[in-house]
């Protein structure tokens, strides 16, 4: 007869069950209980219990250095103390205390760095040298200019710098040395200026031509200019006229970052905010329409077609700038028709630019498309020029360094001042205002060592 279940591999009979009482069970099968592994269990399963039975959970190799031991001692330099050749061991220890990978030449090391490097670290280090490489390129390269310059870009073909120049000097006298020095850092100046903004320079030569050859019109010439640059950039959109006199203090600055991304917010065209020639405005009379009796025209800073500043004594012409539109044709036609300097050219001191505060003050349709910037804005003067003959600094006329001016206009520096002079200073000060850091630590750490060391200053 075959057993119900298998035999019991208890000594003493019956199933080791520790879940059941004997006392309370009502047959002797499962005789004894005890509370220790059976017998029979798995060698493995036993290597996993704890002293008191219940299985561990710590590790067999525990610590940092315990589980990377191999790891650490394989990647130590490794030296060479082998005794190989016994008879040079004591006298020229050769072979002690070296490291083979000394020998290991440099290309062998980059690649070995590189082979232990993660292929995710290696994608990061390509991306990033490319990133490098194309900022290098752009800066580095006509790409730059090229992208400022263009329409989708940073527009600069729509700016027009005009710049006055005397190749063989003037109708009423001719030119000297300083005279040339001075055409040579206005030149240079607004051609690094273009060149790093996309911009377009025309350099125009007010030497004696015969339909200039008037005493009295000499310098009437920039609105006959002006009406030529109209015609021969025929993309540009704004013209900037600038004097000989004239340098650009700070090359940093964008046309479009200093004044018209914020046009509105710099140009007033009510000129009793600041009224020199004490104008009567606007007009009161009834025939004209509303705009033209708004002391601001039609409010619209887009209709702003000629943009100036005013000095202590009125309108300046040494910078200004023009908008091309039919109202600009319109108003160069005025403006260079004889009868204005024919008639009034002994009583204009200023020439043309008494003959446009003439047209200012008389005409209705010119004052509603004329706008006025501060004048430290465009046109900032030295302290000599409107001073009070103390060389005060007057906050309204005179160049700030604290506020870093854009452009500063030597006006009337022929008239008893030295125009070389003041010219070579706003160069060598534009230049110190502009260092790149190399310059700034060679002149103001090693140049001033080097002097206090020997006493003579150098120029590195």
């Amino acid at each position: 007869m075959s057993l119900s279940r298998s035999p019991s591999p208890v000594p003493s009979g019956g199933w080791s069950s520790p879940g059941l009482n004997i006392n309370n069970s009502g047959r002797n099968s499962p005789a004894v209980v005890t509370g220790g592994p059976v017998h029979w269990e798995s060698t493995a399963k036993m290597r996993h219990l704890g002293p008191n039975g219940y299985p561990s959970f710590s590790t067999h190799h525990q610590g940092f250095f315990t589980r990377h031991m191999r790891r650490i001692s394989s990647s130590l330099p490794r030296f060479n103390n082998s005794n190989s050749d016994s008879r040079y061991a004591e006298k020229e220890k050769l072979g002690r205390g070296q490291w083979p990978g000394q020998n290991i030449p440099s290309v062998g090391r980059i690649r070995s760095i590189f082979g232990r490097m993660g292929r995710k670290l290696k994608l990061r280090l390509l991306f990033a040298l490319i990133a490098l490489l194309c900022v290098y390129i752009f800066y580095h390269s006509p790409l730059v200019y090229h992208w400022r310059r263009a329409s989708w870009g940073g527009g600069g073909e729509k700016f027009v710098i005009i710049l006055a120049a005397n190749v063989g000097g003037g109708v009423m006298e001719w030119k000297g040395a300083r005279e040339w020095a001075i055409e040579r850092d206005s030149v240079r100046n607004k051609r690094q200026y273009v060149a790093r903004w996309g911009y377009d320079l025309e350099v125009v030569d007010m030497s004696t031509k015969k339909k200039y050859a008037h005493e009295w019109r000499e310098s009437w010439e920039k609105v006959d200019f002006m009406r030529s640059a109209l015609r021969k950039y025929p993309k540009a959109e704004w013209f900037w006229w600038l004097d000989l006199n004239t340098f650009v203090m700070e090359p940093s600055y964008s046309l479009q970052d200093h004044l018209f991304d914020h046009l509105d917010k710099h140009v007033y065209r009510d000129i009793n905010i600041y009224n020199p020639l004490n104008f009567t405005h606007p007009f009161s009379d009834p025939f004209l329409d509303d705009d033209a009796r708004s002391p601001v025209g039609d409010g619209d800073v887009g209709s702003v077609n000629l943009l100036l500043s005013q000095d202590c004594s009125g309108f300046n012409l040494g910078s200004f700038l023009m908008r091309r539109s039919a109202w600009t044709e319109r108003l160069l036609d005025v403006w260079w028709d004889p009868v204005a300097y024919e008639q009034k050219h002994m009583e204009w001191e200023h020439k043309e630019q008494d003959a446009l505060e003439q047209l200012y003050e008389s005409q209705p349709w010119v004052r509603q498309h004329t706008g006025f910037l501060p004048q430290r804005m465009i046109n900032s003067f030295p302290p000599a020029a409107c001073g009070d003959g103390k060389g005060g600094n007057h906050t309204r006329y005179h160049y700030s360094e604290r506020d870093r001016d854009f452009v500063v206009n030597m006006a009337g520096c022929e008239w008893g001042r030295d125009c070389w002079g003041e010219m070579y200073h706003y160069r060598q000060f534009s230049y110190w205002l502009n260092r790149n850091p190399w310059e700034r630590f060679k002149e103001d750490l090693i140049a001033v060592i080097w002097f206090k060391l020997t006493g003579k200053w150098v120029k590195l």
